[in-house]
């Protein structure tokens, strides 16, 4: 039998410019808001932390709290 990969999230690893598929799916959630992201659409990421984001105002977010993690930020 085979087995789809339609609506189930995907494990991936990013890169500069683009992600490598680990696993097969067809979206991943926002490590910041939890939103469902179809890999077509996945634009914002971080290499860093190897985490996907829905837009750029959740990228920027997890960014600052990050940063305030490193004491860089007050």
């Amino acid at each position: 039998m085979l087995m789809s990969s339609k609506d189930q999230p995907a494990k991936l690893h990013y890169m500069a410019y683009s992600f490598r598929v680990l696993s097969a799916g067809d979206h991943v959630l926002c490590a910041v808001t939890g939103r469902r992201v179809p890999l077509e659409d996945l634009r914002y990421w971080s290499i860093a932390r190897q985490e996907p984001y829905a837009d750029a105002t959740a990228a920027t977010s997890a960014e600052v709290r990050a940063r305030k993690e490193q004491g860089l930020l007050a």
